[in-house]
């Protein structure tokens, strides 16, 4: 079963790839959704599919280089069953 979740990181997330790197695990996991800075400094992420790979997707992100991770919070938000794929919004 397909889930959708909005999560926000906060930490060593912006200018060291975090978007990057998330849009390439969503990719390679098969997940859609989104990314992007906040002007907070956080980073904010949609992102959909089974919730395997979801978590799959948040342990790829903990291990990236440069990444600090200190706090995520998530909501759990409805499918959007048109969309096709997984992109960085600026």
């Amino acid at each position: 079963m397909k889930i959708r979740v909005r999560y926000a990181f906060t930490g060593c997330v912006q200018g060291v790839g975090f978007r990057f790197r998330a849009c390439q695990a969503a990719q390679l996991l098969g997940l859609t959704g989104w990314v992007r800075n906040e002007f907070d400094g956080s980073v904010t992420a949609e992102v959909q599919g089974e919730r395997h790979e979801v978590n799959a997707m948040l342990k790829m992100l903990q291990k990236g280089y440069y990444i600090t991770i200190d706090h995520i919070d998530s909501k759990d938000l409805p499918t959007e069953p048109e969309e096709k794929s997984f992109r960085i919004l600026r």
